[in-house]
């Protein structure tokens, strides 16, 4: 069983330390994604697993065995680079069988794993083609094929469609996971890109210099971040927040957001008047229905029409930026002043230091 397990796993660099006491645990067959803005330290703690970069404090486990003295060639991982790092002079086949031959399999074993990968990956009608003969996505999928003949415990992806276009991104997306339901070995995959994170992952882990901030589904992500920085992280267009003041003037409380007044959920109402505090509301939750439970009015900036949806990017009184998605056809143009209302239950909320404010239980 392929668990990879992390314990207090640290990094540092003389004497600055870039990741901090990690702790973590991918269980066997899961498909783990590290997310986090550039310089959080994710590729840094994949390159640990991987053996290509030493752990300065911790326990790292792959299968039950600490690893944290074993070689990168012994550690059973294999890992798929953002640059495709094939041989230009080899062949399909040559590529994908390379470390085999050097590991001294038989002709026989090196074909059949060959021949394995390259039906898994729909390489068949490839396999004598030369590296420049190929596509972006094709060599993407040469690359993940010399991993998959090495057969490891563990694969390790990072950023690897990165230098693909938009159009090739979502096709190895999908093949990537096919190749997950297929195969069922664990995967662990570094990207900053929200799409991937969100449809590829069983669970996605939310670094922030070089510390853990949430680890969950990305359901569970997207619709209970524990902070502020991961509600601003997770989802794109990401929620929009309106700064927000605690009201009680004798009448209902309310949430004073920059001139507009929104009732305030009863559990929070409890809390200190004058409270200052963060609303979140994804752009999917606002709709123009005749009495929405809170309303707001924003001044249309841009909308960008993309088909079956739009999104409105618009400005409150208090000069806050909203972005609103759209399904009906009245859509409103540039210029235009228009009311947008949520259901309060779709709200987040979050206090002064960024820290999840809920009801208690």
């Amino acid at each position: 069983m392929a668990d990879v397990t992390l314990r207090n796993l640290r990094k540092s660099y003389g004497n600055a330390e870039t990741i901090h006491g990690i702790d973590l645990d991918i269980r066997h067959g899961e498909f783990c994604v590290f997310v986090g803005p550039s310089g959080c330290g994710k590729s840094t703690l994949l390159r640990m697993i991987a053996g290509l970069e030493t752990i300065s404090d911790g326990d790292l486990s792959i299968d039950g065995q600490r690893v944290n003295q074993v070689d990168a060639a012994d550690r059973g991982v294999a890992m798929v680079f953002q640059n495709y790092a094939l041989y230009p002079h080899m062949s399909v086949r040559e590529n994908m069988s390379f470390g085999l031959r050097i590991a001294g399999r038989s002709r026989k074993e090196i074909a059949e794993k060959v021949d394995d990968a390259g039906r898994i990956l729909q390489l068949d009608a490839l396999m004598d083609r030369k590296p420049s003969q190929l596509s972006g996505g094709q060599r993407q999928r040469v690359a993940i094929g010399r991993a998959i003949v090495r057969d490891p415990k563990v694969f390790l992806f990072d950023e690897p469609l990165s230098n693909l276009d938009a159009e090739l991104r979502v096709q190895m997306r999908v093949e990537i996971a096919k190749l997950h339901q297929e195969i069922g070995n664990t995967m662990i995959y570094v990207t900053h890109d929200q799409t991937e994170a969100m449809t590829l992952a069983d669970k996605i882990v939310v670094l922030r210099a070089g510390r853990i901030e949430q680890v969950g589904s990305p359901l569970e992500l997207y619709e209970n971040p524990k902070n502020l920085f991961v509600a601003g992280f997770i989802g794109s267009p990401k929620m929009n927040f309106l700064k927000a003041r605690l009201v009680a003037d004798g009448g209902a409380p309310t949430l004073d957001c920059g001139g507009a007044r929104l009732p305030a959920p009863a559990w929070l109402a409890a809390g200190d008047p004058g409270a200052e505090i963060t609303l979140g509301i994804r752009p999917e939750h606002f709709d123009r229905t005749p009495n929405p439970e809170a309303k707001l009015r924003i001044a249309v900036d841009v909308v960008e029409n993309l088909g079956g949806t739009s999104f409105v990017y618009g400005k409150t009184a208090g000069g806050e930026t909203i972005i609103a998605e759209m399904r009906d056809r009245a859509i409103p143009r540039p210029g235009e002043d228009v009311e947008i209302g949520f259901r309060m239950e779709d709200a987040r909320f979050f206090d002064a230091t960024g820290a999840r404010l809920q009801p208690k239980a």
